[in-house]
């Protein structure tokens, strides 16, 4: 039977890039990847660095927040450099290594709903203005995954679209700017459509997931979407979620199981059976492993280093019970 893996899923503590690639790697083997260091400032936490990756597309850093601009801003220029730097580390530290690479960016939801356009309010707010962000976005992804395959040509890329905004703008609850009111929803075909055609221009050959730590994730429409596959609070899933999980995994769908708490505090043991718990009720095949990842809830830059050690250990040391469990 093919072992269950594990995995982060971004966010790390500190600044050092050098230390946190090593624990990546060491730590994560079967699906080590480029973390995200937010102590170092906004240019390099979730939103700053996808704004690294916009193509063709400017923003700025300003006190509400991201907006798009004429000209980049001195933090988009941050943002691109220290993603430059990171992806030198990255190349140095993966030299021999063979295998997936995971690559977590927000995904273009989540940025319409952070956003603002030029003039104020959400990019949510204006169909154009979300396409073209989606299509900026993608268009960098494609760059950046192109660069790193050349880089690292015994690696395969994964990417992770990292979508906590994403049920909110599925049910219109994106406050506008003022706060007193709230944005419509979007459609479930441009929703979708958004995560497809970031999939189609990515490619047969890289790996799309989409990690969700909110409520009301809406699984379906990211399969129908083609993305390879979900990545989950395990706390925020309801029956139903879980009825499209089993589903899913029967279609061949990639499922991240979070199932280490934010707080980071519970054992190897206790990570092990809140995973199994939901994969006895939904009678895994044993065959479908393979399929399973181990996982935080969310990314670990909230904890202290040694925290955040023990908590990707603890998730490693899990996937490994979780393995055992399954062939028995």
């Amino acid at each position: 039977m093919n072992p269950v893996r594990s995995t982060g899923i971004g966010s790390w503590p500190g600044v050092d890039m050098a230390q946190a690639l090593k624990i990546t790697f060491a730590e994560c083997p079967d699906m080590p990847y480029l973390p995200e260091l937010p102590a170092r400032g906004p240019h390099a936490a979730m939103i700053g660095r996808a704004t690294a990756l916009l193509a063709g597309m400017a923003v700025d850093l300003q006190p509400a927040g991201w907006r798009l601009t004429d000209a980049p801003g001195r933090d988009q220029r941050r943002a691109r450099s220290t993603l430059r730097e990171d992806l030198d580390l990255l190349e140095e530290m993966a030299q021999g290594y063979a295998g997936v690479i995971k690559y977590s960016v927000a995904g273009p939801w989540t940025l319409a709903a952070t956003m603002e356009r030029p003039r104020g309010d959400r990019v949510v707010a204006d169909r154009g203005a979300r396409r073209d962000l989606g299509q900026s976005l993608s268009e960098g992804l494609v760059q950046l995954v192109g660069e790193m395959t050349r880089r690292l040509p015994e690696t395969t890329a994964l990417v992770q679209l990292d979508e906590p905004m994403m049920p909110a703008v599925y049910t219109g609850s994106v406050r506008t700017a003022s706060g007193l009111s709230q944005h419509a929803p979007v459609d479930r075909a441009e929703l979708s459509g958004a995560i497809g055609y970031l999939v189609e221009q990515l490619g047969t050959d890289v790996g799309v997931v989409v990690h969700c730590c909110a409520p009301r994730f809406p699984i379906q429409l990211m399969q129908a979407a083609g993305v390879r596959g979900v990545f989950a609070d395990i706390d925020q899933l309801s029956t139903a979620d879980w009825d499209l999980v089993g589903e899913g995994l029967e279609q061949g769908l990639e499922v991240g199981m979070g199932a280490m708490p934010a707080g980071g505090t519970l054992s190897a043991d206790e990570v092990a059976e809140r995973a199994l718990r939901p994969i006895r009720v939904l009678e895994v095949d044993p065959s479908a492993a393979r399929q399973l990842v181990v996982t935080p809830a969310c990314g670990l830059a909230g904890l202290s280093h040694d925290a955040a050690l023990q908590a990707i250990r603890a998730v490693r040391t899990a996937a490994g019970i979780v393995t055992e469990q399954l062939a028995e």
